[in-house]
């Protein structure tokens, strides 16, 4: 018998196994709330009539009793000894997990027809729904499989037959034609949660060795085919000392189980939010789970990644590039990060009975050292001229690749992944081309070829000039003519050897340098007229070039001491950076002490101009406002989740948002911003930042993580809903704007926080809704604050069960900073930051 840490974990998803489609709910059922279900160790099984609680007993290996607890919903674990009282809510059971129960007093029990039921106070709710004509019993099994019995032992029904996110060892993934069975996984919806979310696994209808982890409609992973002892996409199945794997594919049946070789360990499969498939031990000393493998393991694993005739490289600023001889397919969507849409052909092919004018067929270009394209087809082939001939013969042959056998692939050709050099899985393929194609290509070559013996030959030359070049260079391109129409379509920004931003480092940003003098013309010798703010760091300038190009000019500070670092964190971290919500720099000027950035212009400048001027406030309508939230949201779960640089902003305010013309927000200003690696908090003794935005463990230990962003977003949203700014004072107790919104939520009185402004409020309880996503966010402990993920999770699905916040930090300020001392990090106050809004930026 195990202990109680261990099984009740699992008891949890075990319960989830309940039925798909035979559990009945009313209408007007509670899902505000969710709590996980756990068993608890007692003994015996349920009979007929008798219902699952304190005084009756299950007996399991997992847990030898059914008992209904009341656990918080980030709680996975109940220790031997522990009383749960609180009274919450309990997940109801299989694919109606959207539905959930607030009663503490439900129970599972055996009814007087020999069915399961789920009682209510008075209320009972059908389980399962079968006929018999003698008693009945529940069991739950060694195996975790929860079994209704009736007196002869014959199986009615059993809870392996109904998953939720879990696979537990002995239950079947796939279906039987036979018995009208399909068994399949289902995320959560989020990590608290537990109705149906967005992933899936299923095994290939179409009759193939395939188990398919599918996003909605969408494929996203496929196990590849099964070779008779694992899944060709999962080679971590070969280390099969612990497991057993099976597999039966045939016309009446088609599933895939696993068993363990020690009954004593605990294992589990579990489909995550995100849609990765985790394999799961329990390690009985530490009390956790631990990760033995996982699937897809990186976005060049997930299914199309880069989309049809894309490949990827993991290692790469850009994941995607399209293969030779292909553009992007939607070229505005692959400049937003969106390279799902892939690539297509720069020149159709011909077929062989359909040549070209000038008769010309098709040929193949060599790619080397890639993972080979999903789904290749062998057939017999005695050399490579044979399997190119049955490619090149066939028009709905793309490539081809021979290796002792000969493999085409037909249509389109996906998840083609560039791996390093030297790298032992590398592989060839030949890729199918228009001759004109394949002839641009040979003549670049030859051009390439003629450009070095010109450049060998004019060497003495470049030698010569090399002084009067150098002096040109130092000068910089010229602003007002330059063509930033082509340069902002280039959102990779190569890291080259030329053109440095600055040195000394071993990857640099290549941008457009500019000369100061165009710089300074660009806006009219920085004329007063044309400046938009200041701040601590220096000014900025609108700008305009001969072309009509609007940009902003941000001249630093010769007296700042910390404006050359800036500048250089800055330009290096956004001109890697893309995303729609975030600021795009176009390039600098450094010219003997002057040090300058150049931006794309924000005509409807920064989000504090209109927030806090109750004459300019009525602009932000709640429909503006909510686009403004989710943006900024969407750019920081960018730079914390999905950018190939992990980055914490720690200035995050409101006016770092601009807005553009249509007021979309974008998240400037990154000159204090810092690359991370994982889930780490880092230290510093030099605290920079805005007061009231700055999250405590910042202010106090100088520690900073994502966390502290999310915290300065919670204090940003909440002063887009009340219109209030952080650094003001409410009542006599000296609440800020923490304080004060803290003190009307516990008191029911959340609507009072609310901005009056805007008078069309349709939707006041998504307000009241973005108000507690505001105070998780604000809380004082950083563990306790949600991700980013979590956050846009919570902005945008109503669904999305909310947790109750605890009192955030700095509720109470006496109007008083807090000071530096010796023992304590140097703490600098950057308020003057701000940039006062005269204009646009």
């Amino acid at each position: 018998m195990v202990k109680i840490s261990s099984c009740t974990s699992i008891a949890q998803d075990i319960l989830q196994l309940l039925p798909h489609s035979a559990v009945e709910f009313p209408t007007g059922v509670s899902a505000k709330e969710t709590c996980k279900m756990f068993f608890y160790c007692y003994h015996t099984d349920v009979l007929k009539g008798k219902s699952v609680e304190r005084r009756f007993r299950l007996t399991s290996r997992w847990a030898t009793g059914f008992h209904l607890q009341f656990v918080d919903a980030f709680t996975d674990t109940i220790l031997q000894g522990q009383s749960l009282t609180t009274s919450q809510t309990i997940i109801s059971a299989g694919a109606n997990r959207d539905y959930s129960f607030t009663n503490p007093s439900v129970v599972l029990t055996v009814s007087t027809d020999g069915n399961l039921e789920i009682l209510e106070g008075k209320i009972s709710y059908k389980v399962t729904s079968i006929s018999s004509n003698s008693n009945t019993s529940a069991t739950l099994l060694d195996s975790g499989n929860l079994v209704l019995r009736n007196k002869k032992s014959d199986v009615l029904w059993e809870s392996f037959d109904y998953p939720s996110d879990t696979l537990l060892p002995g239950m079947k993934l796939g279906y039987d034609k036979r018995a009208g069975k399909t068994w399949s996984l289902v995320s959560w919806k989020s990590r608290d949660d537990p109705s149906p979310g967005a992933f899936s696994i299923e095994h290939d209808a179409n009759g193939s060795s395939q188990i398919f982890n599918l996003q909605g409609p969408k494929m996203y992973w496929t196990s590849g085919v099964w070779n008779g002892q694992i899944f060709s996409q999962v080679p971590e199945m070969r280390l099969s000392y612990m497991y057993k794997y099976n597999a039966s594919f045939n016309e009446n049946e088609s599933y895939f189980t696993y068993s363990l070789r020690y009954p004593s360990i605990l294992s589990r499969v579990v489909l995550d939010v995100s849609g990765q498939v985790r394999k799961l031990n329990w390690h009985e000393g530490t009390h956790e789970w631990d990760l033995f493998w996982l699937q897809p393991k990186t976005q060049c694993e997930v299914y199309a990644y880069c989309g049809p005739f894309g490949t990827c490289t993991r290692d790469s600023v850009e994941f995607c590039e399209c293969l030779p001889g292909f553009e992007p397919r939607f070229p505005e969507d692959w400049n937003l990060q969106d390279r799902s849409g892939g690539c297509v052909r720069k020149a159709d092919l011909e077929c062989v009975n359909e040549s070209h004018a000038n008769g010309e067929r098709d040929q193949f270009l060599l790619v080397s050292n890639v993972r080979l394209p999903k789904y290749p087809v062998t057939l017999q082939a005695r050399s490579a001229m044979e399997c190119e001939s049955i490619c090149l013969n066939s028009c709905s042959c793309s490539a081809y690749a021979y290796e002792g056998e000969c493999r085409i692939w037909g249509g389109d050709l996906v998840n083609v992944e560039q791996l390093p050099d030297g790298d032992s899985k590398g592989r060839s393929f030949y890729i199918k081309l228009a001759a004109s194609e394949l002839n641009k290509r040979v003549s670049s070559s030859k051009w390439k070829v003629w450009l070095i013996v010109t450049l060998a030959v004019s060497l003495t030359s470049v030698f010569v000039n090399y002084g009067i070049w150098r002096r040109f260079r130092r000068k910089g391109e010229d602003l007002l003519v330059f063509d930033f129409g082509n340069s902002s379509e280039d959102t990779s920004y190569e890291l080259g050897e030329t053109n440095r931003l600055w040195r000394g480092e071993k990857k640099e940003v290549d941008l457009p340098r500019f000369s100061f003098a165009s710089a300074s013309a660009s806006t009219n010798n920085f004329s007063i007229e044309n400046k938009l703010g200041e701040g601590g760091f220096g000014s900025v300038y609108k700008g305009k070039s001969q072309r009509g190009y609007e940009v902003a000019v941000k001249r630093l500070s010769k007296r700042s001491k910390q404006g050359w670092e800036e500048l250089k964190n800055e330009a290096m971290l956004i001109a890697k950076l893309q995303h729609k919500n975030l600021v795009k720099v176009l390039g600098y000027c450094i010219e003997r002490d002057e040090k300058i950035l150049i931006y794309e212009y924000m005509s409807n400048k920064s989000l504090d101009f209109f927030l806090f001027d109750p004459a300019k406030r009525g602009i932000l309508n709640w429909e503006t406002r909510v686009r403004i939230i989710e943006g900024v949201a969407q750019g920081l779960l960018y730079l914390h989740q999905y950018s190939r640089l992990r980055v914490i902003h720690r200035d995050l305010k409101a006016s770092n948002i601009l807005l553009d013309k249509d007021m979309n927000p974008k998240i400037s200003d990154f000159g204090m911003a810092r690359i991370f690696g994982g889930n780490e908090s880092k230290a510093t003794k030099h605290i920079v930042g805005t007061y009231g935005y700055m999250s405590p463990e910042y202010v106090l230990r100088g520690l900073f993580s994502t966390k502290s962003d999310v915290f300065s977003f919670g204090v940003l949203l909440l002063e887009i809903l009340s219109g209030k700014k952080i650094t003001e004072f409410y009542h006599s107790d000296s609440l800020n704007l923490l304080g004060y919104a803290w003190d009307l939520w516990k008191n029911n009185r959340g609507q009072e926080l609310i901005d009056p402004i805007p008078n069309e409020i349709s939707s006041r309880h998504i307000l009241l809704r973005y108000i507690n996503v505001a105070l998780l966010c604000v809380q004082e402990n950083a563990d306790d604050r949600p991700t980013m993920s979590d956050v846009v999770s919570m902005l945008g699905r109503e669904n999305v069960l909310l947790s109750s916040p605890n009192e955030p930090a700095f509720s109470y300020l006496r109007g008083v900073k807090p000071h530096a001392s010796q023992e304590r990090p140097e703490i600098c106050s950057l308020n003057d930051v701000t940039l006062s809004s005269m204009g646009a930026r």
